[in-house]
């Protein structure tokens, strides 16, 4: 196997066009619905199997009709779900996508199985079974989140398994450094936006952050710029890596994409700018069509693109 993804899970329904919500007691139509995957970690194993990748899934759903969803489309993409634990006791985490008529979107959502996921969820067979664990969506986990992702990350590394973090925003919380602090000790990779490394680091430089976080211990840093491209730091490299020029549609699941390329990359043992740059290709094909995961294509394809396409710097 060559990457675990454990993390969120959701189920994503979009609902359009809805320009407007009814009032108490009364009814709006609207034209369209679709229900799709989605979650950090369903989206990186889903980009990286359409990649090439042999991928599994560690996480929790509820024991309903989306759990049930959830887990048929991961062995759709020919994932490994064995690690997916179904909880009689909450309901699948879920997001009902309000898209206008204008494109523009709402999101509700309910954390659902995600906030209990704990320690004891995890299949650390799956887990070793694994040449890279990735954990996606740190800071919307609430059980797992801190001390015991430390501890689970520590467990894989001295498995022989390199171990990779990926975070989500969240505006509740300022300062991010106590959740993910214990973490750092205990990562070979650690792949966060910008938004969400300045409250880790404390800064919003990103030569400074992948300095600040370098020193806490992480091996190698790199920080994703959304449409700017990326920063990377480590094993004696550091570069800034400009995005593709494309047309975007929707940045859903973009940096989940960026990561799969990302860890390709690594997987072949190309060197960090070069996974940056595919880890860009990856993440300008998923903005180039909606849904999280839908306009991936294929390793051959991706780098086809690659040869032809225009940076933006």
């Amino acid at each position: 196997m060559d990457v675990c993804c454990l993390g969120i899970l959701v189920a994503d329904a979009f609902g359009s066009p809805i320009d407007e919500v009814p009032p108490p007691n009364s009814l709006r139509l609207f034209d369209h619905m679709e229900l799709h995957i989605g979650g950090c970690a369903a989206n990186a194993a889903i980009a990286m199997a359409k990649l090439g990748l042999q991928t599994s899934v560690v996480g929790k759903v509820g024991r309903d009709t989306f759990g049930s969803f959830v887990v048929e489309t991961l062995k759709g993409h020919g994932i490994d779900p064995s690690g997916v634990v179904v909880d009689p006791n909450a309901s699948t985490s879920f997001t009902f996508v309000i898209v206008g008529s204008d494109g523009q979107r709402r999101f509700l959502h309910t954390m659902g199985a995600n906030a209990t996921l704990s320690e004891s969820d995890i299949n650390m067979g799956v887990v070793k079974q694994a040449k890279i664990l990735h954990v996606a969506g740190t800071m919307v986990m609430p059980t797992f989140d801190g001390e015991q992702t430390a501890h689970i990350l520590e467990k894989a590394r001295a498995a022989g398994v390199t171990t990779c973090m990926d975070t989500v925003f969240n505006n509740r919380v300022a300062d991010y450094s106590p959740i993910i602090g214990p973490c750092l000790p205990h990562l070979d990779m650690f792949l966060p936006s910008i938004e969400e490394a300045e409250r880790v680091a404390g800064t919003s430089d990103p030569k400074e952050i992948v300095r600040r976080l370098h020193g806490r211990g992480v091996g190698i840093v790199a920080v994703k710029l959304g449409p700017k491209g990326s920063y990377v730091y480590g094993n004696g490299e550091e570069a800034y890596v400009p995005s593709y020029r494309v047309k975007c549609v929707d940045t859903s699941g973009a940096g989940d994409c960026w990561v799969a390329g990302f860890l390709l990359g690594r997987l072949k043992g190309w060197t960090l700018v070069e996974s940056a740059r595919f880890g860009n290709a990856v993440a300008a094909h998923c903005v180039q069509a909606f849904g999280c995961t839908a306009g991936v294509r294929d390793f051959a394809a991706t780098r086809a693109f690659q040869a032809t396409a225009q940076t933006t710097a």
